[in-house]
């Protein structure tokens, strides 16, 4: 059985103050009512080390937005994957539309974060998806082909087998607009069978493949419904402890 998976993404919000009251209400609210999938948070990477502290990583897991593409060294005002993983977080987000779009990270450069987070321990949650242009032209399938081809396809067998996907199409993140339950379905299911070819039926089947755009509690059960949709990776909707347990639950 896979795992299934309810990730947030804070993105640029909250200060640390903000930030670790709402891990702590999080953590108390999933204490005391266990969720039936596996939950975790990546936050601002200033947020990580005073959360892990007191976070209960059984219940929910901690992870990083981003990490660099080198080691160590002058690179100033990156951060690694090794000080990531040092802060006692388990996660971390590559490959987000918005790194590759305001930050320009292309598929090379995301190919040597995956390695390196894979190397300091780090679970991958790799995005990908089309824009509205593309997803108009239906060409949907080959942008996420290539996006699979150009920075995980390297990887072997059994470190492809540590990933996480998370679908979004970049036309529903932060704009309301929500891919339907069954357009989500059709190329969850098009992203499984293209890691089918590569890496065989067994490895597809047991990959976790995440929808992420604009899902909210009030769709969440339409779309982890589906048969290839294995949870969500949330963004607006997981800054309060309400909405995104609304979205946990959907899984109760």
């Amino acid at each position: 059985m896979r795992k299934k998976i309810v990730a947030g993404n804070w993105k640029m919000n909250m200060n640390l103050q903000e930030g670790i009251a709402l891990a702590k209400e999080l953590n108390e609210s999933l204490k005391a009512e266990k969720p039936n999938c596996d939950v975790v948070i990546c936050t601002p990477f200033i947020h990580l080390a005073s959360i892990a502290q007191f976070l209960d990583q059984n219940i929910i897991g901690l992870g990083a937005e981003n990490c660099a593409d080198k080691e160590k060294g002058a690179y100033t005002g990156e951060v690694s994957a090794a000080m990531v993983k040092s802060t006692g977080a388990q996660y971390v987000i590559i490959g987000h539309s918005e790194r590759r779009e305001y930050y320009k990270e292309t598929p090379e450069i995301l190919k040597e974060k995956v390695l390196l987070a894979q190397a300091n321990g780090l679970k991958v949650i790799f995005c990908i998806g089309e824009s509205l242009e593309e997803r108009e032209a239906g060409k949907q399938n080959e942008v996420v082909k290539a996006e699979l081809e150009g920075s995980l396809f390297n990887l072997s067998k059994e470190d492809f087998e540590k990933v996480v996907i998370a679908y979004e199409p970049i036309w529903a993140i932060g704009t309301g607009k929500t891919a339907t339950a069954d357009q989500a379905e059709e190329i969850h299911a098009y992203i499984r069978s293209v890691i089918a070819e590569k890496y065989g039926e067994e490895t597809a089947d047991g990959t976790s493949i995440l929808y992420g755009g604009s899902c909210k509690a009030s769709n969440a059960p339409e779309l982890f419904a589906k048969k290839d949709i294995d949870g969500g990776l949330i963004g607006g909707a997981s800054l309060k402890c309400a909405d995104f347990k609304g979205i946990i639950d959907a899984f109760n």
